[in-house]
């Protein structure tokens, strides 16, 4: 499946603003719910959920989830920055935590 597929299976966040990521107490990044941002949000929604936390396993299935823009990301680091991210952690690095940050 391509990513518009395993996108459309993804739990909606409608409810929320922006996904942040923490490693301890330091904000990593900040992914916003927004035309050319909400994708990521889904996607780190939906590993969250299932993990708990942006860790090993998570950064795998991730990777799957991006399906063609992990290889676009491969052959072009920087471009994707929320897939750059995963790369990593996917292979042992310090697992991420997940703030969910409501909706007003």
């Amino acid at each position: 499946m391509n990513f518009a597929e395993q996108l459309a299976q993804l739990p909606t966040i409608d409810h929320l603003a922006a996904i942040e990521l923490l490693h301890g107490d330091e904000i990593i990044a900040r992914i916003e719910n927004k035309p050319g941002q909400a994708g990521s949000v889904r996607v780190y929604h939906a590993l969250f959920q299932e993990f708990g936390a942006i860790s090993n396993i998570a950064a795998q299935k991730g990777l799957r989830i991006y399906a063609e823009h992990t290889a676009d990301a491969e052959l072009n680091p920087g471009k994707h920055p929320n897939i750059d991210r995963l790369f990593p952690i996917a292979e042992g690095a310090t697992p991420l935590a997940v703030r969910l940050i409501a909706a007003a």
